[in-house]
């Protein structure tokens, strides 16, 4: 078959072309001009494998559909997640509509996630290698992409994905990876806001657990629930952000029983059948993608929101973050938090 891959000239994606050229199929890279894409080292993988390469400028779309909404989250109070809108609205979107200008039959990424076909429709599968496991990341994407998806990574840890790099002779395979975010690659979000984008963030009251000003703060951007360092307050017991309030324009502080709840409203639900669930129903759930799953009851409510409620509380329910649920291996969907209720 004919497949188009995005490579970031990491050694993820790099492997997954050299996999998928193995395995016999026609391969196209593709690198997207989307934050800070290695496009060199995605050219000499391509040379390396001997296969066809492009570069695709989606620098427009990407900073309109995520950095544009990473800024308007964060300015409003909120903790988005990037990866999982620019999957969505960029970097999916974008490879079915290359791969039918090229005729490609599938499309495929680096990511440490399975599809699979059951009774006529697609599951999109837990990752095998579960530390790299990256299904939270994908579960906006439906039928109609899950369908033309092959993930070669699924079944692979990332030390055989090493191996598969090293062994096909491509110069990435040492390659270290990032763990931040591709548009702001020191990881200071506050000053990316400030300085790049000129959001203006004014200093206020940091109040405490009894309701008092213990403090002041240096602007909301700089802070996120559940975050502990960096609040300059002297305290015999650990104190966490557990809201900020952008009326007041005070970031709220408290134990960590007070950065606990057990129940969340979510929007903007997406199902992977493609169906909202008729009735409430059971599954595991994450708040973030680095957080446990945890047993929770799901309803569906009016205008694709939902209410999950949890058995036991979790840490740091955050506004922006993304709540995934699961069925065992399969992602059932998710949904953007908008607050927690208690």
């Amino acid at each position: 078959m004919r497949v188009l891959v995005a490579m970031s000239g990491g050694v993820d994606s790099s492997s997954a072309a050299a996999v998928l050229k193995e395995r016999g199929h026609d391969v196209i890279g593709v690198t997207m001009r989307i934050g800070f894409p290695a496009v060199d080292d995605s050219k000499k993988v391509a040379e390396a494998l001997g296969i066809e390469h492009f570069v695709l400028d989606n620098s427009e779309l990407f900073d309109r559909e995520v950095v544009g909404n990473f800024v308007s989250e964060y300015s409003s109070g909120r903790t988005p997640n990037p990866c999982v809108r620019c999957n969505r609205a960029v970097k999916f979107a974008s490879l079915v509509k290359e791969a039918e200008r090229l005729s490609a039959d599938l499309i495929s990424t680096g990511h440490f996630a399975r599809v699979s076909k059951s009774g006529g429709s697609f599951r999109l599968l837990k990752g095998a290698d579960r530390k790299k496991d990256q299904s939270y990341m994908l579960y906006s994407l439906g039928q109609d992409v899950l369908s033309k998806c092959v993930f070669p990574n699924g079944d692979l840890t990332k030390e055989e994905v090493r191996e598969i790099a090293k062994r096909s002779g491509l110069p990435v395979h040492a390659k270290k990876e990032s763990q931040e975010i591709c548009f702001i690659p020191d990881d200071d979000y506050g000053r990316f806001l400030e300085k790049a984008r000129g959001v203006k963030a004014g200093p206020g009251p940091i109040i405490g657990p009894d309701g008092s000003v213990i403090g002041r703060h240096r602007g909301l951007i700089h802070y996120t629930v559940g975050q502990r360092k960096g609040l300059g307050i002297s305290n015999a017991e650990p104190l966490y952000v557990t809201a900020l309030d952008i009326e007041r324009n005070a970031v709220i502080i408290g134990t960590r029983e007070d950065a606990l709840g057990t129940e969340l409203e979510a929007s903007g639900m997406r199902y992977v059948s493609g169906a909202a669930p008729a009735k409430k129903f059971e599954a595991g759930a994450k708040i973030r993608y680095n957080a446990d799953e945890a047993d929770a009851l799901v309803e569906p409510l009016m205008g694709s929101r939902a209410r999950v409620t949890f058995g036991t509380p979790q840490h740091a329910i955050t506004p922006g973050q993304s709540v995934v649920l699961y069925d065992g291996e399969a992602v059932i969907g998710g949904g953007i938090i908008d607050r927690k209720l208690k």
